[in-house]
């Protein structure tokens, strides 16, 4: 069993409040960084570490910290993403709720590693604790003196601030994120610039999600290569992967990256449902497209899923039985891509809309044979549109038909969904 890292303080009473993480070593890597450590030792720990973004895209992190230092304009600004938006993915709301300030340590590193001033944490709306808690933590850091001016007796200043969304998905998406916080519509820029160069207010910023800074007091505690040598080495390191749907015990799991997906279905949450056969896996959150019972000997991580036909993406594992219908619950995930579609590019506005119509046919019932290549056609035609949102929106219709073929024609053979009592 591996050593709890990510998740080590959230059993403890009153895991939230700064004594608790103080009496567990908390800002002790955070002081080791600004006391025994220059800005551009911390970034080379970081790329040593071999740390990837925890959000969805995988990014070097140590690479990005290393652009946006490299930045000469200023003020710059470090953004913490906890738009947690995603159905199914409910990793960072543990880390938010539960362990405010290893999420703070780690944007005060960053910050101190980039050269940033001023710091906001963006938080989706629908988790108003979530905000409270973290409002609380940074009143408390304020307190003790970890934010605000000359900060532990040094020249580095650095003030942090929440943000809470309007429950937009969109606003996962880093540039969205940066609109939606200069108060505008949130809609995807074009890019380049990215960010790190031309971001909030077009000052270098960067973004970072919840469980990716989570990682870095670990990383400067520790040292990068002690962190490097934790699961796969591609991309190593800890990862939470928010196991639901139909398993026995689903959860929150701490795990090394490159677990195999089997292991974390069948042995951590316990296995399937009344010991049901498994039908089908979406392993990366509602974006990913869809594997196949037996394609689960895969070990999740950015490199293995691209390998596979999916992603990674949040880490988000959404399993269904041999009982759930295919198509009904494809058309659910692609609901909600319409529903969050931005509506600023055409691919994504049309595409999703054109799908969820003729998904709900086939799933009526109401279907025909020719629906199906008229799902791919759209889904080829969505990969060209503006942000990954629409990119990534017609994979659960297009790899459930390419895979479950046979159960879209039982539909349109029938005229109604199989899974239905008639």
């Amino acid at each position: 069993m591996m050593e709890k890292l990510l998740l080590r303080n959230v059993d403890k009473e009153n895991s939230h409040t700064i004594d608790v993480y103080l009496s567990g070593g908390g800002y002790r890597a955070f002081k080791k960084a600004l006391k025994e450590m220059t800005p551009d030792d911390v970034v080379e720990e970081v790329k040593i570490s071999g740390l990837r973004g925890r959000g969805g895209a995988g990014f070097p992190t140590g690479m990005k910290w290393e652009f946006a230092a490299a930045d000469v304009k200023e003020p710059k600004f470090f953004v913490c993403n906890a738009d947690e938006g995603e159905p199914c993915t409910f990793k960072d709301r543990v880390i938010i709720e539960k362990d405010p300030h290893a999420l703070i340590e780690g944007m005060l590193i960053g910050a101190y590693a980039t050269g940033c001033r001023y710091g906001y944490i963006y938080i989706r709306g629908e988790y108003p604790i979530g905000r409270k808690i973290l409002e609380r933590a940074i009143a408390e850091a304020y307190e003790r003196g970890f934010l605000g001016e000359n900060i532990l007796g040094t020249d580095f200043s650095f003030d942090l601030y929440v943000h809470s969304g309007a429950g937009a998905y969109i606003c996962g998406e880093e540039t969205a994120l940066i609109e939606s916080l200069e108060g505008k519509r949130g809609e995807p820029r074009i890019k380049p610039p990215f960010p790190v160069n031309a971001g909030y207010l077009w000052k270098p910023t960067v973004v970072n999600n919840v469980e990716t800074l989570a990682n870095v007091p670990l990383i400067i505690e520790r040292g990068g290569k002690w962190y490097s040598q934790i699961g796969s080495p591609d991309c190593p390191g800890p990862k939470l992967f928010p196991v639901s749907g139909k398993v026995k015990r689903p959860g929150v799991y701490e795990l090394p990256m490159g677990t195999p997906l089997e292991e974390i279905i069948f042995e951590h949450a316990g296995g399937i449902v009344k010991d049901r056969k498994l039908k089908a896996v979406f392993p990366g959150g509602a974006s990913s497209s869809v594997l196949t019972s037996e394609e689960i000997n895969v070990p999740m991580d950015f490199p293995s899923l691209a390998k596979a036909g999916t992603m990674l993406g949040s880490g988000a594992i959404m399993v269904l039985d041999e009982t759930d219908c295919i198509v009904k619950a494809t058309l659910r995930l692609t609901e909600f891509f319409r529903h969050e579609s931005c509506g600023k590019c055409t691919p994504c506005r049309e595409g999703t809309d054109w799908l969820v119509r003729i998904l709900r046919r086939i799933e009526e019932g109401k279907g025909s044979e020719d629906d199906l290549d008229v799902i791919l056609s759209i889904s080829e035609t969505m990969e060209n549109s503006f942000c990954g949102l629409g990119m990534a929106a017609h994979n659960p219709a297009a790899s459930t038909v390419r895979k479950f073929k046979d159960e879209y024609l039982l539909h349109v053979k029938l005229g109604r969904c199989p899974f239905r009592s008639v």
